[in-house]
């Protein structure tokens, strides 16, 4: 694909989006370090006018960190302590564990669902279609995959794909609350059902959630569908992109 058929296919995904425009500002296409911000009440970014935000139930981040306590964690020590895990079941089918990937440093954080097949051979999250599809969807924003930060509540690939199971998620998901510590990301992107069922605690399904932005560890959260959702329901990606303008406003 040349140049010109390559941005000619680019646009057409931002007009399935529903885009109405791109911004020109510079801001959007070189970003660099941003000065750390306190993450506390007043100084937290405000909600997106005229929309509630909820706070969320936070989930206790448990007991999965064995690093004392006067010993800053980080990712590489999270990833240390994962090792080659067998803590769960899903440890006996997998090809490789799929810690996470991005900046360690991002303003926005995605959180999916679990690795699928291309995501268990190569070792990192969100490869695939779905992937894909998520990396258009971060660039519809002005953004790079390299600019922020993607992970996965499941560490490891159900089998065929299957939904993860309550044990696996409550297995694994301590791990991804230390990740969000660490990264302290200012904007918080969950999605599909798995992922915000994890992060809010909620039994409401994502179209009833999604349209909100949450506080979240310091953080705003914002639900939305999962990639995989877009490639079966491509008749929703502007609710994805109403979504997503939410996001630019607040990382804005």
């Amino acid at each position: 694909m040349n140049r010109r058929d390559a941005l000619t296919a680019h646009l057409e995904f931002f007009e399935e989006l529903g885009a109405e425009g791109f911004s020109r500002d510079p801001a959007w296409r070189f970003r660099g370090p941003v000065p750390a911000e306190p993450r506390s009440g007043a100084n937290e970014p405000a909600p997106v006018a005229n929309e509630p935000a909820p706070v969320a139930n936070e989930p206790a981040p448990g007991a999965a960190s064995s690093t004392d306590a006067t010993t800053p964690n980080t990712l590489t020590r999270i990833r240390e302590e994962l090792g080659d895990c067998t803590r769960c079941k899903l440890h006996q089918g997998r090809t490789t564990l799929v810690f996470g990937v991005g900046r360690p440093d991002a303003d926005l954080l995605f959180v999916g669902e679990a690795p699928g097949r291309d995501e268990d051979q190569q070792g990192e999250p969100f490869v695939g279609r779905a992937g894909q599809l998520l990396t258009k969807i971060i660039e519809s924003i002005g953004l790079t995959r390299d600019q922020v930060y993607i992970a996965n509540v499941i560490k490891c690939r159900p089998p065929n794909n299957r939904n993860p199971e309550l044990d696996e998620v409550r297995t694994c998901e301590p791990f991804l609350f230390q990740q969000l510590d660490v990264i302290r990301p200012r904007v918080v992107v969950a999605l599909g059902a798995f992922a915000v069922r994890t992060l809010l605690g909620s039994d409401q399904s994502i179209s009833q959630l999604r349209g909100q932005v949450f506080d979240y560890r310091g953080a705003k959260l914002v639900p939305t569908f999962h990639p995989a959702f877009l490639l079966r329901s491509p008749d929703r990606k502007r609710d994805v992109w109403e979504d997503m303008k939410k996001v630019r406003a607040l990382l804005a």
